[in-house]
């Protein structure tokens, strides 16, 4: 029996960070998640170019037997990459990246993984987590040190132990190889889920959520309504029977890239109607732009490194996903975003990312919906371009923003503070793609901060 996978990808900044991170892709053959780090100018370029490195190998035939050799090759090749990045800017000195990759052939799924970012397994109803943290209080928790509710609340629990980029310890990979069986359901998630949302919740979700990336979403939402704290990313893929699939129940083909590897990396949180989400919200107000405290550096960005980062990836993708970039180019004019248009919202076709002199976007339609009619929020989500998978979905979302709408002569007013009084519920999140026990490190090696 031969099987299929059925995916979502979702990723959100979240309530306190100023940046996005993490980076995930999902395709037919190819899962993947990166929870970059190492300043603000390092962490979203190490999770791209890790993700850069792997892409090219969902459009690509494997043996069964050679799978784990391809990953491991990608990875090498990033790691490298990484290396020599931070050793010819200053301002990447230090950068780094989980990764959990999944790919697939016939019906094998390999893995590999390194750092804290996780996977598990949905089958028979029963949640089970494939990956073992390479954190300094796993590590005291498999030598029975720490339990793992200390371990939960302990202050050096994002100290890493194993990372892919310029660090002092080995790439150390754990590396597995299972049977995809039909009904299988994988997460693949960073520590802004797994960190503040319960096992027993993600449990329910996945359980309960059919849709893939309807899921992705859901689970993203618990994770601002907690407060939001970090990036949080999210793979759903469910391990489908290629035969005998109902007519209209085709899985997706074509990949989801989201995070800092995708085009909308700078789009804003979907927000949260949740007391500790109002209350993160408000205190990074309060406090202006800051640095990520994930990572203790604080030199300015690199808009040329992060345009390498993003831009490789692009390319990769146009080079790459279908073999030709033809394809890949049709791919992208299959996208739709929601963007402002003078003082008018518009829907584009395309993405909003130009290479070179070649822009991937056209306008569309110019709505009926007024800027200067919508709320503030909603104005900021379109300041970053809301990305859709379909035209339908951005007339859908076009609705929303009209039942958003108000006169512009009470916006002023709406706007303006008066007391306390809940958040505005966000509006419908996109569902296309761009809107993400081993055993510990060996002696001697040197914990590697998460910054």
């Amino acid at each position: 029996m031969s099987i299929v996978l059925h995916y979502g990808a979702r990723s959100d900044v979240g309530l306190v960070r100023s940046s996005n991170q993490d980076s995930a892709y999902a395709g037919p053959n190819l899962l993947v998640l990166a929870d970059g780090m190492g300043g603000p100018a390092g962490g979203d370029i190490a999770s791209s170019v890790v993700v850069a490195h792997l892409v090219p190998l969902d459009a690509e035939a494997h043996g069964g037997d050679d799978l784990l050799d391809h990953l491991r090759r990608a990875l090498a090749a990033a790691h490298t990459e990484l290396e020599e990045r931070a050793e010819a800017d200053p301002e990447l000195a230090g950068l780094g990246t989980t990764c959990i990759a999944i790919l697939r052939s016939d019906t094998k799924l390999a893995m590999v993984h390194i750092g804290d970012s996780r996977a598990y397994l949905l089958r028979g109803g029963e949640l089970t987590q494939v990956t073992a943290d390479h954190t300094f209080v796993q590590h005291l928790v498999d030598l029975g040190k720490l339990t793992p509710d200390q371990a939960e609340r302990h202050p050096q629990r994002s100290v890493l132990l194993r990372v892919l980029g310029d660090t002092d310890s080995d790439v150390l990979l754990d590396e597995s190889v299972r049977e995809g069986r039909p009904g299988d359901r994988w997460l693949l998630c960073s520590d802004g889920l797994s960190g503040v949302v319960s096992p027993e919740t993600i449990a329910e979700t996945l359980r309960t959520v059919a849709d893939p990336g309807e899921c992705a979403e859901d689970l993203i939402a618990l994770a601002l309504r907690a407060g939001g704290p970090d990036n949080v990313t999210c793979v759903v893929a469910d391990v489908l029977a290629a035969e005998g699939l109902p007519d209209g129940a085709a899985p997706p083909t074509t990949p989801q890239v989201v995070g800092a590897a995708a085009t909308d990396r700078l789009r804003r949180t979907r927000g949260t109607t949740g007391a500790a989400g109002r209350a993160a919200a408000l205190a990074a107000a309060a406090a202006g732009p800051a640095p990520d405290t994930d990572d203790d550096d604080t030199a300015p960005r690199s808009s040329r490194g992060r345009w390498i980062a993003g831009g490789f990836l692009v390319l990769v993708l146009l080079a790459a996903v279908g073999a030709a970039g033809v394809l890949g180019y049709r791919w992208t004019q299959s996208q739709y975003f929601l963007a402002p248009a003078d003082d008018m919202v518009a829907i584009y076709q395309g993405i909003p990312q130009e290479v070179g002199p070649l822009s991937l976007a056209t306008l569309h339609e110019t709505t009926d919906v007024a800027l200067a009619d919508l709320p503030g929020y909603a104005r900021d989500r379109l300041g970053d371009a809301i990305t859709v998978s379909s035209l339908d979905e951005a007339q859908e979302r076009v609705e929303a923003l009209r039942g958003e709408s108000r006169p512009a002569t009470t916006d002023a007013t709406a706007d303006a503070p008066a007391g306390p009084s809940p958040s505005p519920s966000p509006s419908p999140s996109p569902s296309g793609a761009t809107t993400g026990a081993p055993a510990p490190a060996g002696a001697g090696a040197a914990p590697v901060p998460s910054w």
